[in-house]
C-alpha cells in the first residue's frame, strides 16, 4: 500500500471507530448500517458528491454545508452526521470511501459476518449465491455476505476471496497453468 493510501486508511479508520463506538453505545448499529449503505449508494451514483469530498477547490464551509444538507436530506443518524461534519471541518472528507469500507467491516464483525468477494464468468443466480454462501459458512462458521462481480474473461468458473484466502476455479487460470506446464515441457 502506498504511503498516502495508508495515511488515508489510518485517518478513515480512526473516524470509523469513533462513529461505530458512538452508534454501538446508543444501541443503534442498525441505523449506522443503513447510513453506510445509503452513503455508499450516494457516493457511487453521484459525481457531484465525489467531487465535493475530493476537490480542494471547495472551502471547509462549502463542504460542511453540503454535508449538513446531505445528512439532513438522507436522515443520517447523529453519530454519522456529526462524524461527517467533523471530517468536513478537518478537511478529511476525501477519506469517505475508506471510512465506509471500514464501517462495513466493523458492522460485519459486530454481527459475526465475513465478506467474500466473488468474481464469476457470468451472473450468479440467487440459488447459486445462496449455495455458495452456505458452503462458505460451513468453512468459516460465520455468516457470509457476498460481494459479486462479473468478469467474462474468466471464461467459466469463479474466483472467491475470503479474508486472506483465494480460491480460483476459473477456466482462465487453468488454461494459464496448462500453458506454463506446456512451456516447461517443450
Amino acid at each position: 500500500m502506498s504511503e498516502p493510501a495508508s495515511i488515508s486508511a489510518s485517518i478513515a479508520g480512526r473516524y470509523a471507530l469513533a462513529i461505530f463506538d458512538l452508534s454501538r453505545e446508543a444501541n443503534d448499529v442498525k441505523a449506522l448500517e443503513a447510513d453506510v449503505d445509503a452513503l455508499s449508494a450516494a457516493l457511487e451514483g453521484s459525481d457531484e458528491l465525489r467531487e465535493v469530498i475530493a476537490s480542494p477547490i471547495y472551502t471547509r464551509d462549502q463542504q460542511s454545508g453540503a454535508i449538513a444538507a446531505l445528512a439532513q436530506k438522507m436522515g443520517l443518524s447523529a453519530p454519522m452526521g456529526n462524524g461527517l461534519q467533523l471530517m468536513a471541518a478537518k478537511r478529511r472528507l476525501f477519506t469517505l470511501p475508506q471510512l465506509l469500507r471500514r464501517l462495513n467491516a466493523l458492522i460485519a464483525e459486530e454481527k459475526g459476518e465475513v465478506t467474500a468477494d466473488v468474481v464469476s464468468a457470468s451472473e450468479l443466480s440467487a440459488a447459486q449465491a445462496k449455495s455458495l454462501a452456505a458452503t462458505l459458512k460451513k468453512q468459516t462458521g460465520k455468516t457470509v455476505k457476498l460481494n459479486t462481480a462479473v468478469d467474462e474473461s474468466l471464461i467459466g468458473g469463479m474466483i472467491v476471496k475470503l479474508g486472506s484466502r483465494m480460491i480460483d476455479t476459473s477456466i482462465k487460470s487453468k488454461l494459464a497453468s496448462l500453458k506454463n506446464a506446456m512451456k516447461e515441457v517443450g
